[in-house]
């Protein structure tokens, strides 16, 4: 009742995609200048999010895009514009919204969505549980996609202890480093979606 090959092919597909240790120094980031049990809570918060957007669509992704007639290119690009602006912030250190707001919306956006359960991921299970024409398929596809949420919660989770080693002149080095990697991920989406545009037209 179990397809190793199955399991493994997805698992690593989302490991690359969803990138458990890249998502580090973005994490500290956003999450800086809050109590560990908040930072705790909203990496779990994130995971949720994410689990939960990538079970939907795939159990509904093409019903989903195809009522809202959105392509996936589209997709990608909106959410490479989001993780853009966010980007932005990180990389001027604008802080202007309020603390409880804030908290709030890093662990749903852009943590949840679209960071960790960005166009490539969804696209990924949506393709994976098509694929999947057996019970023993199905459950290994979608032990897969717990797996690698639990792998990125125990990232996050445990990352908040190099906090205590880097300070907060580390943590202001990380922010910027983040706010650079995060414009470079968000460019590269924006960049694939047009190309698939392209390439489709």
């Amino acid at each position: 009742m179990f397809d190793v090959a199955v399991f493994g092919s997805l698992f690593l597909t989302l490991f690359v995609i969803m990138d458990p240790p890249g998502i580090i120094p973005i994490f500290l980031a956003l999450t800086s200048g809050r109590p560990a049990k908040v930072q705790k809570r909203m990496a779990f918060q994130a995971v949720c999010v994410a689990f939960g957007v990538i079970a939907v669509f795939g159990v509904l992704g093409h019903q989903i895009l195809d009522y809202l007639h959105v392509s996936v290119p589209a997709l990608m690009i909106a959410g490479g514009l989001l993780l853009l602006l966010i980007a932005l912030d990180l990389l001027t250190g604008k802080t202007d919204e309020p603390q409880q707001t804030k908290d709030v919306n890093v662990a749903l956006v852009p943590l949840g969505m679209p960071l960790l359960a960005g166009p490539g991921a969804i696209v990924s299970v949506i393709l994976a549980v098509q694929k999947a024409d057996s019970v023993s398929t199905q459950v290994s596809v979608w032990t897969a996609i717990l797996a690698i949420h639990v792998v990125l919660w125990l990232v996050m989770r445990y990352s908040l202890l190099i906090i205590r080693v880097i300070k907060d002149g580390g943590v202001v080095l990380v922010t910027r480093l983040a706010g650079m990697m995060l414009s470079a991920i968000a460019v590269q989406q924006i960049i694939n979606g047009i190309t698939q545009v392209v390439q489709g037209s």
